[in-house]
């Protein structure tokens, strides 16, 4: 993209940061077992990715005031890098790429699990990659309402990325990495335009998230309130509900958060009362599963 389209990209970014004033969904979800909730991004993260495209066209007036490009959409493309294109249908021009991935803020992980390994090549100078965190409404049942996302260069991070393996993290392996040759933005399916590590035997390149780029994002986030409970609070909460968990160890940590929240204030408000009914719900969900 050259100097003409700047303003548009900074549109696009500041259109992408109001994504969850704008969100909306007809998805609803509700009665889900207990032990199933942190598998709610295996189901809906390709349903989300989707309707955050459907959004950003609707809220075209955000990145597109004066009409400048209204021949122009976004579209999301199957299993190619990136997944979302601002795209004009008659030519196929391009105008800039987001790499996309939703990511359910209480699943059992701490960080998002995105792996990214495009080789900075393959990113045009305005390309971003876009992590949409997300909830159910009432925690565990109700719409997908969305968070601030995190928003980088996605040429940056692909360079970044690299130079972290290399040089910043401690490890006695070899930290070389294949990098493709020949390469250039918005590839087709088949062409080759991952990096590859010579020594990943943990699965870890790509992760973003452990290599110090998101950690302030993420900080803020556990932060955020979820019915009057921070969300670092009902992360941890949500790990006892697995298939291997018993009875009596998820009422415990049942207990111990209602414990929590009921601390929190001496007078009860109404976020803890909400809190309050959302723990009442799981015991009623974990009586279910027994």
């Amino acid at each position: 993209m050259d100097e003409e389209h700047y303003q548009l990209y900074k549109d696009v970014r500041q259109a992408i940061s109001s994504l969850p004033i704008y969100f909306r969904t007809e998805t609803h979800i509700s009665g889900i077992m207990a032990t199933d909730l942190h598998t709610l991004n295996n189901v809906l993260g390709a349903t989300i990715e989707e309707q955050v495209v459907r959004t950003l066209n609707l809220i075209r007036n955000t990145w597109d005031a004066g009409e400048k490009y209204a021949l122009y959409s976004f579209v999301r493309q199957a299993q190619t890098f990136p997944d979302v294109l601002l795209r004009k249908t008659s030519t196929d021009e391009i105008l800039l790429g987001i790499e996309l991935k939703g990511w359910y803020l209480l699943a059992k992980e701490a960080e998002p699990s995105l792996r990214f390994q495009a080789t900075a090549a393959a990113c045009a100078k305005r390309d971003l990659i876009v992590v949409v965190p997300w909830v159910l409404g009432n925690v565990i049942s109700g719409s997908p309402i969305l968070f601030e996302p995190f928003i980088e260069s996605a040429k940056y991070a692909a360079d970044f990325r690299n130079y972290h393996w290399q040089h910043i993290r401690e490890t006695r392996a070899d930290t070389r990495i294949e990098v493709p040759k020949g390469v250039g933005p918005y590839p087709s399916k088949a062409d080759q335009i991952l990096d590859k590590p010579q020594s990943d035997g943990g699965g870890n390149f790509g992760r973003l998230a452990r290599a110090g780029m998101m950690d302030s994002y993420m900080h803020k986030l556990n932060e955020v309130h979820l019915c009057g409970i921070k969300t670092v609070y009902w992360r941890q909460f949500m790990k006892a509900f697995q298939e291997s968990t018993t009875d009596a160890e998820a009422r415990t940590a049942l207990e111990k958060l209602k414990q929590g929240v009921q601390k929190a204030t001496d007078v009860p408000s109404p976020k803890a009362r909400s809190a309050l009914a959302i723990l009442a719900e799981l015991e009623r969900l974990l009586d279910m599963t027994e």
